[in-house]
């Protein structure tokens, strides 16, 4: 049986390939954090998976996957160390990692936290907040216009 810090790498690699499949930047870097932010946009609602969303099923082992992602985003761009305590009934929640800077956060936690309550906890200011450089958020890609049909001119107004 694979210990809880085995499940986290091995969930935080499996979320990213799954994510950038998807359409999503997922490749641990501190910006990638926007696009969780962006994931969590489309695909739920203040505690509500989007129906027929990426969190309308397997909803506890995607959390899981997310919080384990955002943790090694931390870890590869802060330093740190995972703990967690396999006897702890609530291990895949509690799970926290200690940062070099002595800080401990608890990343699945904080993917609950945003979920629950929506773009109030972003996951990239959080991040920011901690010291990580998340960079500017991304500007939301807008729909180009089709083109208008030309509009027909009255004869008069070409002698304007």
């Amino acid at each position: 049986m694979a210990s809880l810090i085995e499940d986290i790498d091995a969930s935080a690699e499996m979320i990213s390939y799954a994510l950038q499949s998807s359409g999503y930047q997922a490749d641990f870097s501190a910006q990638s954090l926007w696009s969780i932010d962006r994931f969590f946009d489309d695909n739920s609602d203040r505690g509500q998976p989007t129906p027929g969303g990426l969190l309308a099923t397997d909803l506890g082992s995607r959390i899981f996957a997310l919080g384990a992602y955002v943790g090694e985003v931390f870890r590869r761009n802060a330093g740190g160390t995972w703990q967690a305590n396999d006897e702890d009934p609530r291990n895949e929640i509690n799970v926290e990692l200690t940062l070099a800077d002595g800080a401990t956060i608890w990343p699945v936690q904080r993917v609950m936290k945003r979920y629950q309550n929506g773009p109030e906890d972003s996951i990239a200011i959080y991040a920011t907040a901690l010291g990580l450089n998340v960079g500017p958020a991304p500007q939301p890609v807008q729909p180009q216009n089709p083109p208008q049909p030309a509009t027909k001119r009255r004869f008069f107004d070409r002698w304007r």
